[in-house]
């Protein structure tokens, strides 16, 4: 492959994914060696089609009219050392209190104990991004040292100005500040590249640079972004995730 051609990198080990195991108790976690990335998201930022389109597998994970169905966190293996994390999408009301509840606890010990855990993506919807979820797991995950990349998906929603003007105003949030962040489509692919590069440069891929933060059309304006690799700061008010995971 042509590593020089930004727009046509693939991580080619993601077209390996394979569904493993679903987990809704900590001791059923995986064992802790190698390297993982998980990827969270509110029930209805289109988490599904953003693993479906990072694969290349149409139905990889399963994508439901009905948000909130993701209720373990799903394990997907691309070879014996390396694997995808689908987490439990949130913010879905309809989802029943005690399994909403459930989550949380899981979750924060994931976050914060799990030493195989390389990174951290969240998926968030372009016209409706940084909830209060959003910004309490990214909060979170900071303060366990997990680096974060978002991916404003459905961009294809918007115009090309319009998005690249959201994208501008979140990046001048402070929270953040050390977060990567670019434009991502699960129907066109827009951003694939950079996800790609992303996931590679957690997973180690020797051949491909660290950072995601290559000057593309879905991360123009952003040539002093950190890509994902920063969020390593102590938030003193970060909360546990479990508050609002739905």
């Amino acid at each position: 492959m042509d590593h020089t051609k930004a727009e046509d990198y693939r991580f080619a080990l993601l077209r390996q994914a394979e569904y493993s195991i679903s987990v809704t108790k900590t001791a059923q976690l995986p064992t802790d060696e190698g390297a993982e990335v998980a990827i969270a998201g509110r029930s209805n930022a289109g988490k599904s089609s953003v693993l479906n389109r990072l694969t290349e597998r149409r139905s990889l994970a399963r994508v439901s009219r009905t948000p909130g169905r993701t209720q373990a966190i799903n394990y997907f293996t691309l070879d014996a050392q390396r694997r995808l994390v689908d987490l439990p999408g949130y913010g879905y009301a309809k989802v029943p209190e005690a399994l909403r509840l459930s989550w949380g606890p899981l979750l924060e010990r994931y976050l914060r104990a799990r030493g195989s855990l390389r990174g951290l993506v969240i998926v968030m919807d372009i016209r409706h991004p940084l909830g209060p979820h959003d910004a309490d797991l990214i909060a979170f995950s900071r303060s366990c040292g997990r680096p974060v990349h978002v991916l404003l998906n459905k961009a294809d929603k918007l115009s090309r100005g319009a998005g690249l003007q959201v994208l501008a105003q979140l990046r001048r949030e402070t929270l953040l500040a050390e977060v990567g962040l670019q434009l991502f489509s699960a129907q066109t692919g827009l951003g694939l590249a950079d996800l790609h590069r992303q996931l590679a440069a957690w997973l180690g891929e020797k051949e491909t640079p660290t950072s995601a933060g290559a000057e593309s059309e879905s991360q123009i304006g952003e040539k002093d972004s950190r890509s994902g690799q920063g969020g390593r700061d102590q938030i003193e008010t970060a909360r546990g995730p479990s508050a609002g995971l739905e």
